[in-house]
């Protein structure tokens, strides 16, 4: 049988499983983290969370996290899983965080996902809070519309880069070899060395051409003593 890459996790994480992915992609939940989870699926997820379910501390800390951690997202795997996403709030939100963060071009076609009218976060009384404190300057001029304090930022709600380098793995590696498939799949390697080029290519929903060619050059400087 070929191989068939993979773009999209079988399941959208919720409830426990997803607070404790966003513990270990450095958000300040009161649960224990799963290790090294995948960074894309537990954002896209976290926004499901914030966006359909109305969680307004999900989305807070989510996006204090972006503020923090944005250079470090796959932007191309982010806006894959987006595209296979129906919900319009969902995409009005990751437009407006690509308006937000407009000046990393990577973002860009993040925007295009949504080409809806302008939609308001809270389900009544925004226009109240709006003529009373303004608007949240992170989504001004966006696709969402969200009154100023809403959303709490605070830093502290997230782990700080040095510290998440430091606990996950895959976040290291993109901060050493840009955020990537290839930094995903290096990251893989040095958790699990045995793994094929196909179930390298299935644990980081990359391409098998991608996969090959890290999995020798992880063998080569391994065999160097430099891996």
């Amino acid at each position: 049988m070929g191989f068939r890459r993979l773009t999209c996790p079988p399941l959208v994480l919720e409830g426990k499983a997803l607070t404790a992915a966003m513990v270990g992609i450095g958000m300040s939940f009161a649960e224990e983290s799963t290790p090294n989870p995948n960074l894309e699926n537990t954002l896209l997820a976290a926004s499901i969370a914030g966006m359909e379910r109305d969680d307004l501390r999900v989305l807070a800390i989510l996006m204090t996290w972006l503020g923090v951690h944005a250079a470090w997202i796959n932007a191309d795997r982010l806006t894959s899983l987006l595209g296979q996403q129906s919900g319009d709030r969902v995409r009005a939100f990751w437009g407006a965080v690509a308006h937000w963060l407009s000046k990393d071009r990577r973002f860009a076609r993040l925007l295009k996902n949504y080409e809806g009218p302008r939609l308001d976060l809270l389900s009544t009384g925004t226009d109240f809070h709006v003529r009373r404190a303004g608007e949240d300057l992170r989504f001004a001029g966006g696709p969402l519309r969200v009154p100023a304090g809403i959303l709490r930022d605070r830093q502290s709600d997230v782990l700080a880069p040095i510290e998440l380098a430091r606990r996950h793995g895959t976040y290291r590696r993109r901060i050493m070899l840009g955020p990537s498939y290839r930094a995903d799949m290096w990251a893989e390697l040095d958790q699990s060395p045995s793994l094929s080029a196909a179930e390298l290519a299935r644990h980081t929903y990359g391409s098998f051409a991608t996969a090959w060619h890290v999995k020798r050059d992880w063998e080569v400087l391994k065999m160097a003593g430099t891996a």
